[in-house]
C-alpha cells in the first residue's frame, strides 16, 4: 500500500489540473473513488506486465549409454602353397683309396707283430694314437688307439714300418707327438714308448 499511495496522489493531482474550470465540480468522494479505481487498474496492468516465475522444466539427466559391442573380425591368414620338398638324392660313396692310410690298421695282414710297451708318465690319463702312416713291406698301413691311466702302462702289438705316436694329455691339456721306426729285424721285446707331459720318448732296439 505504501507504493500505491504515491501513485494515487499523483493521479489525483493530474486529474485536478486537467479538469476545466467551467465544468461542474465533482464531489470529493467521487473524485477519490475514480482515482482509486484508475489506480487499481494501473496496478493490475503493472502486475500483468510483470513476468511470472515459470517453473523451469526438469533437466534431463543423461542416462548411461551402453558401449557398442566390439566384434573382432576374423583374421585372414594367407594360405601358403604346400612346400615342395626336394627328393633326397642318394650320393654314391666315393671309392676308397686302397693306398690311403686313414683307416684302422689290419694287424692280421701287417706281417710279424712285435710288443710295444707304452708308459704314461704324465699327471693324468692320456689317449694315444699309433699311426703306421705309409704302407709297410706287407702293404698295410693305418692306425691303432688306446687309453692309459695316470701312471699306468699298456703293451700293444705293432708291425714293422714307419710310425707316428700322438698323445693327448687330459690334465693339464696338452698334445705331444713323436716319429719312430720299427725295423723288420727288431726283436719282439724291449720296445718302449714313454709319454711325458711335454714330450714322447722312444726306446728301440
Amino acid at each position: 500500500m505504501n507504493k500505491i499511495y504515491p501513485i494515487l496522489l499523483t493521479f489525483t493531482v493530474f486529474l485536478a489540473a486537467c479538469t476545466p474550470q467551467a465544468a461542474p465540480t465533482m464531489a470529493s468522494a467521487d473524485v477519490q473513488g475514480t482515482a482509486v479505481s484508475a489506480a487499481w487498474t494501473m496496478v493490475a496492468a503493472t502486475q500483468m506486465a510483470i513476468p511470472t516465475n515459470t517453473a523451469l522444466p526438469p533437466t534431463e539427466v543423461p542416462s548411461p549409454t551402453s558401449l557398442p559391442t566390439f566384434t573382432p573380425e576374423p583374421l585372414l591368414v594367407p594360405t601358403l602353397p604346400p612346400l615342395a620338398l626336394a627328393t633326397p638324392t642318394t650320393i654314391a660313396a666315393a671309392p676308397s683309396d686302397p693306398n690311403s692310410c686313414i683307416k684302422s690298421l689290419n694287424l692280421a695282414e701287417a706281417g710279424p707283430l712285435k710288443n710295444l710297451r707304452v708308459e704314461n708318465h704324465t699327471p693324468s690319463q692320456i689317449n694315444v694314437s699309433l699311426n703306421l702312416y705309409k704302407p709297410n713291406l706287407f702293404g698295410q698301413c693305418g692306425s691303432l688307439s688306446t687309453t692309459i691311466a695316470k701312471g699306468g702302462s699298456k703293451t700293444v702289438q705293432i708291425s714293422s714300418g714307419y710310425w707316428y705316436a700322438f698323445a693327448w694329455v687330459l690334465d693339464p691339456p696338452s698334445q705331444v707327438g713323436y716319429n719312430f721306426v720299427v725295423g723288420a729285424n727288431d726283436s719282439s721285446g724291449g720296445l718302449r714308448l714313454v709319454v711325458e707331459k711335454d714330450r714322447v720318448l722312444w726306446y728301440g732296439q
